[in-house]
């Protein structure tokens, strides 16, 4: 099969180059066996096959990534993504989602966005029908709502409510504050001096002391994202991100989720990259734009994958996180730290969602 499909597009060249007639100018001869593809952050299985029914059916990559990341938000993938997931401090539920347009480099996104569940619907309304690039909080909602998304409707469930409760008898313990007292039990907080932290300068910290102090409690349990990329048959590329962001979080924040360049990104002259993870920190490092822009340069997927987490280790040595790397053919591979990563792919030669496994400083296997 893998000959006789590498003499039909040697023809299929053979007779483009003879006969301007039969092609247009700008046509081309899609020769490659790894498109198209659907790639996911974790076992997100039914997701990918959502957005890859999408392609089968004729959709492009945007609308694949719309498919995909829905299945995931309908299924609470890992309990944290979609509505009824991962609580706030005050047991609310709050969604963050992104998509990108690899062709336009437009970008849609929507943050700390209550009352609405279709985080990755809205995301692509504020891409389609406003020249900002992000809307937040009951503002986004209102916007959702008014291009004609189901709302306004409450985003907890029995699941979320039952582990905030358990949160505050537990002391509200851990939480996301630093530096501040009381240590060891919920709020009111306030802040503490710190006499080492004034005399030091942006010149003198030592990198290695900036991680001491966080409260690594971070599992794709409590904190994680689906981060979704498609290549369609014509080579386009789009990516998408859908999350409710870190269990217990301080309300009002928002992580990489909606971050273009963080969790995700995607440029259809290179690649596509997606991340998951501590995302308070990747985001400082925007992982996704550094995978591309080394895509770009000719490094491959694997390599820049793994450079883009070495980045961020190198500053925050007990972070946790992970990416994907794919370029404009399909080929992908994956790094990360801190855990043991999966990402789900589906593409033409499998008949099935294959999970690739990745361990720390380790390729897909």
């Amino acid at each position: 099969m893998a000959a006789d499909f590498d003499r039909l597009c040697v023809a299929l060249l053979f007779a483009v180059a003879l006969s301007s007639s039969a092609w247009g100018e700008g046509d081309e001869v899609e020769c490659s066996r790894k498109l198209p593809v659907v790639i996911s952050t974790w076992p997100f299985t039914e997701a990918v096959r959502a957005g890859w029914r999408a392609l089968e059916n004729g959709a492009s990559a945007v609308d694949a990534v719309v498919e995909g990341c829905s299945k995931c938000e309908q299924l609470r993938c890992d309990g944290t993504v979609g509505p009824g997931g991962s609580p706030d401090e005050n047991g609310e539920t709050t969604i963050d989602a992104m998509i990108m347009n690899g062709v336009t480099m437009e970008v849609g996104a929507v943050a700390a966005m209550k009352y609405v569940s279709d985080g990755i619907k809205a995301a692509r309304l504020v891409m389609q029908h406003t020249e900002h690039t992000m809307l937040v909080s009951e503002p986004a909602s209102i916007f959702a709502i008014s291009m004609g998304l189901p709302g306004p409707r409450n985003l907890s469930s029995e699941e979320s409510i039952q582990k905030w409760k358990n949160w505050k008898k537990n002391r509200c313990q851990p939480n996301f504050w630093k530096n501040v007292t009381p240590i060891d039990d919920c709020g009111p907080y306030y802040p503490i001096s710190n006499t080492n932290f004034s005399k030091e300068t942006c010149f003198n910290v030592d990198r290695a002391r900036t991680d001491q102090s966080r409260p690594y409690h971070i599992n794709r349990q409590n904190h994680d994202t689906i981060s979704m990329a498609v290549i369609d048959k014509r080579g386009r590329i789009a990516v998408g991100t859908s999350t409710n962001g870190a269990t217990f979080k301080i309300p009002g924040r928002v992580g990489d989720g909606p971050i273009a360049g963080s969790s995700a990104y995607a440029d259809s002259r290179v690649g596509a990259c997606g991340a998951t993870g501590d995302g308070d920190v990747m985001m400082r490092f925007l992982p996704c734009h550094e995978v591309v822009l080394s895509m770009k340069s000719g490094i491959s997927p694997k390599r820049a994958a793994q450079n883009a987490i070495d980045a961020i280790a190198a500053h925050y040595p007990n972070f946790v996180g992970a990416v994907f790397a794919v370029d404009k053919d399909g080929n992908h591979a994956g790094a990360c730290y801190g855990w043991t990563f999966q990402y789900s792919v589906k593409g033409p030669d499998t008949e099935d969602v294959d999970v690739y496994t990745v361990t720390p400083a380790g390729a897909a296997m």
